[in-house]
C-alpha cells in the first residue's frame, strides 16, 4: 500500500452493486485500482435510494473492504424520511461533520480527495481534510447544481435561510478546490461565474460499462407483472418530482390502442400518487429492482421513457444514468424535455417531445408504435454505439487520472 497513491471519495450516497444505486465511484474504482490506486469511499450508513442498506456497527465509522484496493467506510447518520426535507438536510450535515473527525488510523491519508455533491455540505469537509492531511488535490464533483436545483424546481427564494446557507458551502467548494468536475456538460456557464476560474472545470459525465455488470435475473414475481405480447413503453428508476412522471401516466389515459402498455419499475415518494392517477387497464407498477437486473427488465420493453420538467435548470445539461442503461439495452428512447443536446439528441437513438405535456408524450408513443420494427432497431443501435464510445467507465475513469497527474 505504501507504493500506491490513495484516493478518498466523499459521497454520502455512494453505493455498491449490492446497494442497487449510486455505483458511479465504485465502477471508477475498478479501473483506478488497475492503474495502481487504492480507493476509499466514504458513504452514509443509510440512503433512501438504496435497495439494500449496508450492515454497520454501532459506531461512527464502519470499514468494509468490498474487494482488494476498494474499501467503503460507512459514516453513521440518522435514518431519515425520504420526503422529509429537514431530516435529509440534517443527515447531510451530520455526515459532513463526522468526516472532519475521522481518526487518522481508520484509513490511510489521501493523496487526492474527491467530494461529490449533493449534499453540498461536504465541500467544507474536503477543503479542511486536504489541509489536515496535506493532500495533493481537493476535487469538487457536481452531480446536481445545489442550491440552484431547489430554487428552480421548487421555487425557493435565494434568501431562504437553508438556500443561503447552501450557497455558502457551494462557494467554498468552487473556490477552494483545485479542480471542479461536473457530470453536467453545460454547467461551466454557471459554475465559472462563482469560481472565477473557468480552467478549473472539467466535464466527466456518468457512464456505464457492460463488462462490469453482473447478469442478475429478474424474480418470477416481477416477471409475472409485465404483460407479454404487448408494446411496452417502460420507465425504470426513482418516482420523484424531477422525473415529471405524472405526464407520462396521464398520457396512458389518452391512448386507445389496447396493444400499448405502460410499465413503471421502481419506488419513490410519488409512487402512490402516480398509482392513483393511472388507468389500471394499461399501466403496471413493478417494485424496485437491483442495478444488475435493469438490463433484464429493459429487454422486455419496446420503448424506454425519460421525463423532465420544463425548466431552464436543465439547460446546464443532464447526465442521468437512465440514458446509459436505456442505450445499452439497444432500445429506442422517448424523451419529454427541452432540447438540450442530451445523449438521445446527440446519438439519434429516439425522439424528443415537448415537456410537461401528456398529449405530446402520447403522440410520441404512437409515432414510435407505428414505425417499422427495423427502424426502431436502427434507433436502438445508434444509442448502443454512442454509449459504448463516449460513456464507458474505463474511458471516463482515465479523464479523472488525467486530473490526478496534473
Amino acid at each position: 500500500m505504501e507504493n500506491k497513491k490513495i484516493i478518498w471519495v466523499i459521497n454520502q450516497f455512494a453505493g455498491t452493486p449490492k446497494s442497487g444505486w449510486g455505483e458511479r465511484h465504485y465502477y471508477f474504482s475498478k479501473y483506478w485500482k488497475e492503474k495502481g490506486y487504492e480507493v476509499f469511499i466514504f458513504s452514509g450508513s443509510y440512503s433512501h435510494m438504496f435497495k439494500n442498506q449496508p450492515k454497520v456497527e454501532n459506531k461512527s465509522f464502519t470499514v468494509e473492504e468490498i474487494e482488494k484496493s476498494i474499501t467503503f467506510c460507512w459514516v453513521k447518520i440518522p435514518i431519515y424520511s425520504s420526503d422529509g426535507t429537514f431530516s435529509k438536510l440534517l443527515a447531510g450535515l451530520i455526515f459532513s461533520l463526522r468526516m472532519l473527525f475521522i481518526p487518522k488510523k481508520t484509513v490511510p491519508k489521501p493523496n487526492h480527495i474527491i467530494v461529490s455533491s449533493p449534499p453540498i455540505f461536504s465541500s467544507i469537509s474536503g477543503w479542511l481534510l486536504k489541509k489536515r492531511f496535506r493532500s495533493d488535490k481537493f476535487i469538487f464533483e457536481i452531480r446536481d447544481l445545489w442550491p440552484l436545483t431547489p430554487i428552480m424546481l421548487k421555487g425557493y427564494s435565494r434568501w431562504h435561510p437553508a438556500i443561503y446557507g447552501m450557497s455558502l458551502f457551494e462557494k467554498i467548494g468552487y473556490k477552494k478546490s483545485q479542480k471542479i468536475v461536473s457530470v453536467l456538460p453545460n454547467s461551466n456557464k454557471y459554475i465559472s461565474k462563482i469560481s472565477k476560474k473557468p480552467d478549473k472545470f472539467k466535464c466527466i459525465p456518468n457512464g456505464i460499462d457492460e463488462t462490469l455488470l453482473i447478469d442478475e435475473p429478474l424474480a418470477d414475481s416481477h416477471l409475472k407483472l409485465i404483460p407479454k405480447y404487448k408494446f411496452i413503453v417502460g420507465y425504470t428508476g426513482t418516482m420523484g418530482f424531477a422525473n415529471a412522471l405524472e405526464f407520462f401516466v396521464q398520457s396512458s389515459n389518452l391512448i386507445d390502442e389496447e396493444n400499448i402498455h405502460f410499465v413503471l419499475v421502481g419506488d419513490g415518494y410519488l409512487k402512490e400518487k402516480l398509482i392513483e392517477m393511472s388507468n389500471s387497464n394499461n399501466v403496471t407498477f413493478v417494485p424496485k429492482i437491483n442495478k444488475n437486473q435493469v438490463q433484464n427488465v429493459l429487454k422486455l420493453f419496446d420503448v424506454c421513457f425519460i421525463g423532465r420538467n420544463d425548466t431552464p435548470l436543465f439547460d446546464y445539461g443532464v447526465s442521468s444514468n437512465k440514458y446509459f442503461d436505456y442505450m445499452l439495452s439497444k432500445k429506442p428512447v422517448l424523451v419529454s424535455s427541452r432540447k438540450i443536446k442530451d445523449p438521445v439528441e446527440l446519438s439519434g437513438c429516439g425522439i424528443i417531445v415537448k415537456p410537461e405535456s401528456a398529449k405530446a408524450i402520447a403522440d410520441g408513443i404512437l409515432k414510435l408504435y407505428n414505425l417499422p420494427k427495423e427502424e426502431l432497431k436502427k434507433m436502438g443501435n445508434k444509442g448502443y454505439n454512442y454509449v459504448k464510445k463516449y460513456h464507458n467507465f474505463e474511458y471516463l475513469s482515465n479523464k479523472y487520472i488525467e486530473i490526478f497527474n496534473e
